[in-house]
């Protein structure tokens, strides 16, 4: 049986402020990601930690190549969120376990269910194939 989403992992994770790394954003304004990211900051209140390839900055927040070039002072991350595509994002998810995340966000799109079953085994708190920006309405957030 595949990963199910919890409602109350979602509004928690939502409504609790905290920092989110989130992993494939870059400068590209036509990336979901781009758009995404302000809504994560600016409507939820979270703090966003750019991470991709380059380890660019992105909305004037510091971005790094990994989640484990993340200086210590920005831990713990509370959610790693993951722009990146299903082939992929299992190593995302092997260092946001390493890095002691306390959840993983897969985005639409994005489903991995090996992965989401290495995260539940280390605690870590899963959200798959979900965008918290289309979730909004359902929390009143």
């Amino acid at each position: 049986m595949g990963h199910a989403n919890d409602p109350a992992v979602i509004e928690r994770l939502m409504r609790n402020k905290g920092r989110w790394a989130i992993v494939g954003l870059t400068t590209n304004e036509w990336r979901a990601a781009y758009d995404t990211s302000l809504f994560i900051r600016d409507r939820l209140g979270m703090q966003i930690i750019p991470v991709n390839l380059p380890g660019d900055s992105v909305h004037g927040e510091t971005g790094y190549r990994t989640l484990a070039d993340i200086p210590a002072e920005k831990q713990p991350i509370d959610v790693v969120d993951c722009f990146v595509n299903s082939q992929k994002v299992g190593a995302v998810v092997d260092q946001a376990i390493a890095v002691g995340a306390k959840a993983i966000w897969l985005q639409l799109g994005v489903i991995d269910e090996a992965a989401a079953d290495r995260a539940k085994a280390a605690g870590l708190d899963v959200v798959m194939n979900v965008c918290p920006a289309q979730q909004a309405w359902k929390y009143n957030l």
